[in-house]
């Protein structure tokens, strides 16, 4: 198939290019390669992806309504991955007009596309940020998810919103995926597992908020583009069991599916601090600190749904998923293991 993947000089995005390549793909990627972290570390995941013939990489801003049609219209992809977004919880709570322009403006732009140019899949990224202020464990795709408690977590409901009005007006098939705490090489570095190496490394405490009683559901980034591909496989077709009179917020009348991704499995974060101490070799001085504005206590994925449907299936442990991450940073900045 010909697939185009938003975001694919990101995390997940550069992981689902690379094994969307190896089973035979052709990939057209599109970034904007913006500051929100290092730049460098997303042109290294690209540059990996460049060296492959079926990959083409397009410069520009699901934002920018022109040049995505413009990219749809040159390359008539048969399948959408959509996972350029602005990231990060607490960031939206200092730059909010970016969260709606990149998540809400971006993602019709996408959709549009999708309508015009007769996608056969739109499969999108949504968030386990979705729950919001939900404490009924674990997190269910049959849930109301009503409540959400950062605008970064608004911006992705308002994309499972939107994605149904889309299937329900035009017959478009969707199906958008609940991501919970990925990790492992070539992360993010805003994310925990990141952040904490880097400043053990260099000597400095790390910030342990909510004074380190979080939970999360963290899934290795393998599991992830698994679920994802399979996911992408399975056009969703309209729910023939679905009633208005008893509606099911995951399925519809219309081609549409919402699922969760994760590891099934939430892990202590003094647990993940222990484990990253054994791994780097080193002690962790903590700073225990409140919990942040926008966060949540803790996640935990219901994936009984994705695994009847596609059959995901998450395997790597918390102990496995940490060392791999550590072996992949020293090897990246270039640090000397502890003897």
């Amino acid at each position: 198939m010909r697939v185009l993947v938003t975001g694919s000089a990101g995390f997940i995005g550069s992981f689902v290019s690379q094994r969307l390549l190896d089973r035979g793909d052709e990939v057209i990627g599109l970034d904007n390669l913006n500051d929100y972290y290092d730049v460098s570390l997303k042109q290294a995941r690209l540059a990996r992806l460049q060296a492959h013939a079926a990959y083409g990489h397009e410069q520009a801003d699901v934002a920018d309504q022109a040049r995505v049609r413009a990219i749809f219209s040159a390359t008539s992809p048969d399948r959408v991955v959509h996972l350029a977004a602005q990231a990060g919880v607490r960031h939206s709570l200092e730059q909010p007009h970016v969260y709606i322009n990149s998540n809400v403006v971006g993602f019709l732009n996408i959709l549009e596309a999708v309508r015009e140019f007769g996608t056969e899949h739109l499969l999108y990224a949504s968030s386990s940020s979705v729950y919001g202020a939900n404490t009924k464990m674990p997190f269910s795709v049959e849930h109301g998810v009503d409540h959400p408690v950062s605008l970064y977590a608004a911006s992705k409901r308002s994309n499972e919103l939107m994605a149904h009005s889309y299937s329900h007006l035009f017959g478009i098939p969707t199906t958008g995926l609940r991501f919970f705490t990925v990790y492992g090489p070539w992360g993010r570095p805003d994310m925990a597992l990141f952040a904490f190496t880097q400043r053990i490394l260099s000597g400095e405490p790390i910030d342990v908020y909510n004074f380190g009683r979080h939970k999360r559901d963290f899934t290795y980034i393998d599991d992830i583009v698994e679920g994802v591909l399979k996911t992408l496989d399975v056009v969703p077709k309209a729910d023939g069991d679905w009633s208005a009179d008893h509606p099911t917020p995951n399925t519809s009348a219309a081609p549409y599916r919402l699922y969760n991704i994760g590891s099934n499995n939430p892990v202590d974060l003094t647990r993940l601090i222990t484990v990253l101490e054994e791994a780097l070799g080193r002690r962790a001085e903590q700073r225990l600190l409140p919990m942040q504005p926008g966060d949540v206590p803790e996640t935990y994925a219901d994936v009984d749904s994705l695994v009847r449907d596609v059959g995901y299936r998450p395997s790597t442990s918390i102990e496995v998923g940490v060392d791999r991450f550590v072996r992949w940073y020293l090897d990246y900045y270039r640090i000397a293991p502890q003897p």
